[in-house]
């Protein structure tokens, strides 16, 4: 399953590096966590539970960047499965 276009775009842009992000998408809950560049390498997209943790699906951004810089050639989100309460 791929992410829709507009969240897509939501989470090309940069962020404050290394920080949560929550917010509300659709009607779903999403948490995303940026890496020392600020940009978003993990999604939890479902629904908030009482403690801050999301029940839902994980993904994962991988970023393929250009040979001797920081630039991002292509990246990409893979699903990577389900996250429930704990």
């Amino acid at each position: 399953m791929s992410l829709n276009p507009k969240l897509e775009k939501l989470l090309e842009k940069v962020y404050e590096p290394g920080q949560r992000y929550d917010q509300q998408y659709a009607g779903k809950d999403i948490t995303y966590i940026t890496n020392e560049l600020g940009e978003p390498v993990t999604l939890f997209i479902g629904r908030r539970n009482e403690d801050g943790s999301i029940a839902g699906e994980r993904y994962v951004r991988r970023i393929v960047r250009q040979p001797q810089g920081n630039s991002i050639l292509k990246s990409h989100w893979e699903k990577k499965g389900s996250v429930s309460r704990s």
